[in-house]
C-alpha cells in the first residue's frame, strides 16, 4: 500500500511544478493571445539565479523565492515593451499577432538558451538542500521534494484567490472572456498587458526556483517544460486557472502510473497521447465550462 501512495505522492509533486509553470503561460495567452514558446528559458534563468544565491551567496532557496519572481517579473516588464507591445501596436489583425509572436517567442527561446550557455557552459549545476529523507504515511521522501509540492500548490491557490476574489482577477478574468466588453467598462489594458505578462514569467522563475531545489540545472532545461505546459493547457482548458492546476496534477499522475507499467524511457510518448487524445475527444479541455 505504502508503494502505491508513494507513487501517487510522485506524480503529485512532478504535477505542482506542472501546474506553476503552465499557470503562467495560460494567462499570457488567455489574456494577449501571446504563445511565448520561450516561456521555459526564463523558468531556467530562475532556476539559474537560486543556484548562484545559494552556493555563491549563502542565501536559502526558499527565502529567495520571492527576490526571483521580482527579478523575473521585471524581466517581463521588459521584454513585452521591447518585443510584444510593438507587435501588438502594428498587427492588423488578433490572428496575425498570435503568428508574429510565435516567431518572436522562439527567438527569445535561442537567445536566452544560448546566452546562458555562454554565461555558465553546458554543464550541470546543483546543490544539496533538504535532502535528508522523511517518512510520510510508510511511504519515504526527501524533504525537498515535500517542500516544492506545498510551494507550488500554495503559488497556484494563491494566483486563483487573486484571479477570482480581487479586482484585478476580476479585470484579467474579463479581458479573457471579452477584450473588447472589458475595454467598453473602463478595463485599463495598457497597464494590464505587460503586468500580466510579467506575473506569467514571475511564476516560471518560481517554478525554476523550486525545481533548482531537487533537480540540477542546465541552459536546456526551460524548454521540456514548456512542451509540458502547453500539454497542461490544453488538459485543463485555456483561460482556466483552476483547470491548470488540476491539469497539472492529473498529467503528472499519468506519468508516474504511466512509466511504472511501461517504461521510463516512454514519458514523452506518455504525455503527448494524453495531449492529442483530449485535442480529439475535448478539443476546448478536460475542464472547460
Amino acid at each position: 500500500m505504502s508503494f502505491w501512495f508513494e507513487l501517487a505522492a510522485s506524480g503529485l509533486i512532478t504535477g505542482g511544478i506542472y501546474a506553476v509553470v503552465a499557470l503562467g503561460l495560460n494567462l499570457q495567452y488567455g489574456l494577449m493571445r501571446i504563445m511565448n514558446i520561450s516561456h521555459g528559458e526564463f523558468l531556467m534563468l530562475g532556476a539559474y539565479a537560486t543556484w548562484l544565491a545559494y552556493t555563491v551567496l549563502g542565501v536559502n532557496p526558499l527565502v529567495f523565492l520571492p527576490a526571483v519572481a521580482a527579478l523575473l517579473f521585471l524581466a517581463g516588464l521588459a521584454v513585452y515593451a521591447v518585443c510584444f507591445r510593438p507587435l501588438a501596436a502594428g498587427a492588423p489583425s488578433v490572428e496575425v499577432f498570435e503568428a508574429r509572436s510565435l516567431l518572436v517567442g522562439f527567438g527569445l527561446m535561442f537567445l536566452v538558451q544560448n546566452a546562458a550557455y555562454l554565461a555558465w557552459g553546458a554543464d550541470l549545476r546543483g546543490y544539496s538542500f533538504l535532502a535528508e529523507p522523511v517518512e510520510l504515511g510508510g511511504a519515504r521522501f526527501t524533504e525537498n521534494r515535500l517542500v516544492v509540492f506545498a510551494f507550488a500548490v500554495a503559488a497556484s491557490l494563491a494566483l486563483l484567490a487573486v484571479l477570482r476574489f480581487t479586482l484585478v482577477g476580476k479585470a484579467v478574468r474579463a479581458m479573457m472572456q471579452s477584450p473588447t466588453g472589458a475595454q467598453l467598462v473602463g478595463v485599463d489594458t495598457a497597464t494590464l498587458h505587460p503586468v500580466v505578462f510579467g506575473a506569467g514569467l514571475a511564476l516560471a522563475g518560481v517554478a525554476g526556483a523550486l525545481l533548482s531545489m531537487v533537480y540540477e540545472v542546465s541552459p536546456s532545461m526551460g524548454e521540456p517544460y514548456t512542451v509540458t505546459a502547453l500539454i497542461v493547457i490544453t488538459l485543463g482548458g485555456l483561460g482556466s486557472a483552476i483547470g491548470c492546476l488540476a491539469g497539472g496534477l492529473l498529467l503528472g499522475l499519468v506519468e508516474a502510473f504511466g512509466m511504472h507499467f511501461t517504461n521510463p524511457s516512454l514519458k514523452m510518448l506518455l504525455s503527448y497521447g494524453v495531449f492529442i487524445g483530449v485535442l480529439l475527444a475535448r478539443p476546448r479541455g478536460l475542464f472547460a465550462r
